[in-house]
């Protein structure tokens, strides 16, 4: 079997040997050797910064940084200036990979990571699904997430999906209609997992209940499912693995880091130990012991092309009493919902489908510093947002015509500009909400 996934990503520059070999040497380590390495990666990657990236020395300005606990949290809000702005030296648009944050907090920006890094990225990731029996190169992939509608967008992600051993299911609409076409390629074709956005991959279990069909009787090659993205509530746990007859597996991840925590074979979501350092502090930035809510802070630790140094996700959770340094557990994560449009037509939409359509509103410029979508009544949307200048005319357009492609024509929206916008009791800002 030509391993087409590995070939992508070497003909694209990500050093996908060296970084599975550096996995594999960083997993062998005792939990002693395990404490000193991160130690190191710790004091090496602060000094990279420092050294290299403007950006990141003034941030920290005099303060000592000998010191981790004293070192400055970053967030999303220091993050929004122009990507130029925020490279280490030696780095530029043309030599990393490049990606936006999907906004699901509210706060998009682009980011980049080193091409080390980022095939650093897929080693995790191909370890930790290969613990559940799937091989990114030979395991095919029922893939639950949206798809640019234009053209080239659209054929680029399909070719993505060719070189990935994928085939996708678009999620911008998921009436009934739409899902019993879904549930006709299962019978046809032989996928080994499912892998999407949590509430996607619930509507289609609830459609699944009310048929009384079971997937894997349909579909029996079916080894997993993955979720990501939002929440997965036990219920919903518990219905998709009644309705897909398979394992369900959860995985809580962020497009700028990586895998942060993952089912793991005893159904414990560990957490990335390798490529990142995650910390949960009170809000006075102090550590909270074991069994104690509070922020998450993560540090990407091979990152040298742009920094993420104790970065605020803007997520809470709670490390399980039994976590080690070298495997911590994730026992709670409190926050990531989204809820689901339902649209005039009938059909449904999930919250994550304007990621889709902020992509449109969101430029490098850094602009727009955050927004929030509710919809108030079944054909009306309110669209919040904070921004250094009022959105024009011809930005209003567009975004009223991707939303036209992308959910349904017809829609009526109104813009508010605010100075701040509401958040959850947490401080988390909910970037859909349906006021239905």
């Amino acid at each position: 079997m030509l391993r087409l996934f590995d070939l992508s990503l070497l003909i694209n520059g990500f050093p996908i040997k060296e970084a599975k070999a550096e996995l594999d040497t960083i997993m062998g380590l005792s939990e002693k050797e395990h404490a000193l390495f991160i130690q190191h990666k710790k004091e090496e990657i602060v000094a990279y910064h420092l050294q290299n990236n403007p950006f990141y020395a003034a941030l920290v300005g005099s303060i000592n940084t000998k010191s981790w606990n004293d070192l400055p949290i970053l967030n999303k809000q220091n993050l929004q200036k122009p990507l130029s702005e925020r490279l280490s030296k030696g780095y530029s648009i043309k030599n990393v990979y490049l990606n936006k944050t999907s906004g699901s907090s509210g706060t998009p920006f682009v980011f980049a990571k080193d091409k080390y890094c980022h095939a650093l990225t897929w080693a995790s990731n191909s370890m930790r699904f290969g613990w559940h029996g799937i091989n990114f190169n030979t395991s095919y992939q029922a893939r639950f997430y949206g798809i640019p509608m234009d053209f080239i967008g659209n054929k680029k992600e399909r070719f993505k999906d060719f070189l990935s051993n994928r085939y996708r299911f678009p999620i911008f609409n998921l009436s009934d209609i739409v899902l019993e076409r879904f549930l006709q390629k299962f019978r046809i074709k032989k996928f080994d997992y499912l892998n999407g956005y949590t509430s996607s991959i619930v509507l289609f279990a609830k459609f699944l209940e009310k048929k009384n069909i079971i997937l894997k009787d349909i579909c029996p090659s079916l080894k997993a499912c993955f979720v990501t993205s939002e929440m997965l509530f036990e219920s919903d746990k518990n219905l998709l693995k009644k309705q897909f007859g398979i394992l369900i597996i959860n995985e809580y991840g962020a497009s700028e880091l990586d895998l942060i925590a993952f089912e793991n074979p005893n159904e414990e979501w560990q957490i990335n130990a390798e490529t990142l350092f995650v910390e949960i502090l009170d809000e006075n930035n102090q550590p909270v012991p074991n069994g104690i809510e509070g922020r998450i802070i993560i540090t990407s630790l091979f990152n040298k092309a742009h920094p993420f140094i104790r970065y605020d996700i803007g997520d809470i959770g709670i490390l399980d009493k039994k976590s080690t340094s070298q495997k911590p557990i994730l026992k709670k994560l409190i926050g990531r919902t989204n809820d689901v449009a339902v649209l005039p037509s009938g059909k449904k939409s999930p919250g994550l489908t304007f990621y889709y359509v902020t992509k449109s509103i969101i430029e490098d410029d850094g602009n727009v510093k955050e927004f929030i979508i509710k919809q108030t009544q079944i054909d009306s949307f309110e669209i919040e947002y904070v921004s250094d200048n009022e959105l024009h005319k011809n930005q209003i357009e567009k975004i009223k015509t991707a939303i036209a492609l992308y959910l349904e024509p017809d829609l009526n929206f109104t813009f508010t500009r605010k100075t701040v916008l509401e958040r959850t009791n947490r401080g988390k800002l909910k970037q859909f909400k349906s006021c239905l």
